[in-house]
């Protein structure tokens, strides 16, 4: 066995020590499926509760296979670190219901001055598992016990008449209620894209069109997740997997032919005020059921007229009997119809979309500042660039600008003199310098967002010149002086490319120092349509 290392034992017995007694155990989670993600089957969940103050200190979810260390481990967290609102202390005693855990604790904490007990029970830990199971028991089933063969069968329906073969996400069909409570519901199949498949039935036509947009102009995981929990809508899913046991009761052996093994259909409801909700209660499951019954006549009956490029306006009745209802059965008719001005107005603002990508047809470069280069953003006095102006070997002229303010805005690129020389080489080639823009970027992994400063030359291409955090003080102060210069100009800013970078002029070049001036246009994010560029990790298998 390991021993704690000696300074971990030392900061331990510096947390003072409280009359108390803890619970500790690790036990299956298989019976909280709905509370616990991952495999509950293979998981266990380690927990210590201080019995003296009855509030559960850490607990922690761990493969069944783990050793003792887990539980170490959480006991640590639960001395140093526990939930709020206990406070960090050492018990005095610790209770375990599991010999050889007991056992292999005296030996890991025999210098924390802890007593380790055995006792066949733990009433507060059982107390608190038997809580937890009363929770899972009174959750509501995933679909109501007199709908849920309909909506299976309805569900094997959908996928074997595969609408998204036909229908792409913007072919939007109206089914019209006119009862219980609902007016027209919107139905839109995924899967056209072989991302997702299923059938969202949107409540209103408002939702549908925010969240198209939303989807669109936002590419932050972030802000795409809340415009994706924004939605006013039901949903019918389903996912992909190799192992179709587990589901031969709602499939058919022969529906294993499918291509993709298309299975494991999931009903539910997204609202903003709800998020994702995994069930329907029956009212529901009865609008749903006759929803989706409604679209899938429609679909068959009109098939060859919805594989048109352009779908002309198709308006049908179907009748149903509604057997919902006590007394003689009442037959309800149901209005499906194609939306051609929706998707004409979907797909104007896809098309719309499509050529605002297409305007940067090149990567972004990152060689085109050179390594160990000085940055700034700075001020060009006109009277210095006057003086510049008359030497043709310096001045790279792109755009007239009638002087206003101190001077022209410049992003200042500092570097040795040969770096210098092949850095102008490279942006004459490319057609000098066309706009600068501060675009902005995250790294999702480390939760960070950043300042891109980008430069677009003649030819389109796109350079980065610098990634600044957007919380640095600094850069926030130049930034904002740097937006005030170029309100002042109207947006007419440039580039110096100087040299100097290891002399006494380093971040302050002068006039000798300055070998091109290049002016520019000052571009907004929005013109080089990008949204939040993304910084993803480089694999070192490349």
């Amino acid at each position: 066995m390991n021993n704690l290392p000696q300074t971990t034992q030392h900061r331990l017995q510096r947390i003072p020590q409280i009359p108390s007694v803890w619970e500790g155990d690790r036990r299956s989670v298989a019976g909280l499926r709905g509370r616990i993600p991952g495999n509950p089957e293979q998981e266990e969940c380690i927990i210590w509760v201080d019995g003296s103050q009855g509030v559960v200190r850490a607990m922690d979810v761990t493969p069944s296979d783990a050793g003792p260390e887990a539980v170490v481990r959480t006991l640590l967290r639960a001395i140093e670190t526990p939930h709020s609102p206990a406070q960090p202390a050492r018990p005095q005693k610790i209770v375990v219901r599991n010999r050889e855990l007991q056992f292999f604790l005296r030996g890991a904490l025999q210098s924390l001055d802890i007593s380790i007990d055995y006792a066949p029970d733990l009433p507060l830990i059982d107390q608190l598992f038997r809580s937890f199971e009363a929770v899972e028991d009174t959750r509501p089933p995933a679909l109501p016990v007199d709908y849920e063969p309909l909506l299976i069968q309805t569900a094997h329906e959908v996928a074997e008449a595969a609408p998204w073969d036909i229908l792409a996400d913007y072919d939007i069909i109206s089914v019209e209620f006119n009862r219980w409570g609902i007016d027209t519901l919107y139905c839109c199949a995924m899967g056209m894209s072989g991302d997702e498949y299923g059938l969202l039935l949107y409540r209103s036509l408002e939702s549908l069109k925010q969240f198209r947009q939303a989807a669109l102009e936002e590419t932050s995981s972030h802000l795409l997740e809340q415009a994706f929990l924004a939605q006013d809508c039901w949903f019918l899913n389903f996912e992909f997997t190799e192992d179709l046991d587990e589901y031969d009761d709602d499939f058919d052996e022969e529906d294993e032919d499918t291509e993709g093994e298309l299975t494991l259909p999931r009903y539910g409801s997204i609202h903003p005020y709800e998020g994702i909700r995994p069930f329907l209660d029956e009212e529901e499951a009865k609008i749903v059921y006759y929803a989706i019954q409604a679209f899938l006549r429609f679909f068959e009956r009109n098939k060859i007229s919805l594989t048109d490029e352009i779908i002309d306006k198709i308006q049908k009745y179907h009748r149903f009997t509604d057997m919902s209802e006590k007394g003689e059965p009442k037959m309800i008719n149901l209005k499906v119809s194609t939306l051609p001005e929706l998707t004409a107005e979907l797909l104007e603002g896809l098309e719309r979309e499509e050529d605002e990508e297409n305007k940067v047809k090149f990567p972004l470069g990152d060689d085109l500042i050179p390594d160990n280069s000085f940055l700034s953003l700075g001020v060009i006095p006109w009277s210095t660039l006057e003086q510049l102006q008359h030497n043709p070997k310096t001045y790279y002229p792109s755009h007239q600008a009638i002087p206003k303010g101190e001077g022209m805005p410049v992003v200042v690129v500092q570097t040795s003199r040969p770096k210098a020389k092949q850095m102008i080489q490279t942006l004459q080639e490319a057609g000098n310098l066309q706009g600068v823009c501060f675009n902005p970027g995250e790294d999702p992994w480390e939760e960070l967002m950043y300042d891109l400063g980008l430069l677009q030359t003649g030819d389109n291409s796109l350079f980065i010149f610098g990634e600044f955090m957007q919380d640095d003080p600094e850069h926030q102060q130049a930034r904002k002086k740097w937006d005030q210069r170029c309100q002042q100009t109207g947006g007419y800013c440039g580039l110096v490319v100087a040299m100097g970078v290891t002399g006494g002029s380093r971040g302050n070049p002068t006039l000798k120092d300055m070998l091109a001036v290049f002016e520019a246009q000052y571009l907004e994010p929005k013109a080089l349509a990008m949204g939040i560029l993304q910084l993803m990790p480089e694999s070192e298998f490349d």
